[in-house]
């Protein structure tokens, strides 16, 4: 029953994906989070929303910005878990979809938005992540962040697209070509 329930979410969050797709979010101004990155980019394909109560350690209830209540499993044959940033009820994440080894529609990526916001330093930078998609640098830098969105399950900040290599209450680790980059949270 359990199985059947989880097939039928899994529907409901395709034909979530489906009806989005065609649709230009780059006039969503106010949600910062999710716009494209230029014209040329593909559209996010990320789903937003907030954790729901019936959260568990496999299991994630996304009740997704448009009021529907999809659940996701992770992968449990996984290495590492898909999550970022931790599940917690009320906290606002990013999902991005994937299969399992059954060809189930499971959270492939999950960006804890919440814990990612903000204050963030590194040995050159010092910079808050806020809500909106703006992004403030404490100090003068060279080439300083001013804004900040998820596309596809990356973290773009200002120009730079990274991979969320691992994110949780006091750090944060951000992943490109170059190498990985590591950021202490400020109070």
């Amino acid at each position: 029953m359990k199985k059947l329930l989880l097939l039928c979410l899994a529907g409901v969050a395709m034909m979530i994906i489906a009806g989005c797709e065609g649709q230009n979010t780059k006039n969503n101004k106010g949600n910062g989070d999710s716009l494209l990155t230029d014209s040329t980019t593909e559209q996010d394909s990320s789903l937003y929303g907030k954790c729901g109560e019936d959260c568990a350690m496999n299991t994630l209830q996304l009740i997704s910005d448009k009021g529907d209540t999809v659940y996701l499993s992770y992968d449990p044959d996984a290495d590492r878990s898909p999550v970022r940033g931790g599940i917690a009820v009320g906290d606002r994440v990013a999902v991005q979809l994937g299969k399992d080894a059954y060809g189930e529609t499971i959270a492939a990526s999950v960006i804890n938005i919440t814990t990612l916001l903000g204050k963030w330093q590194s040995l050159d930078r010092n910079f808050e992540i806020k809500e909106g998609g703006v992004v403030e640098t404490v100090v003068n830098e060279q080439k300083p962040y001013t804004s900040w969105k998820i596309v596809n399950g990356k973290l773009v900040l200002g120009t730079d697209t990274f991979k969320i290599y691992e994110l949780g209450a006091d750090s944060l680790y951000l992943e490109n070509k170059v190498g990985i980059f590591a950021y202490k949270r400020l109070k």
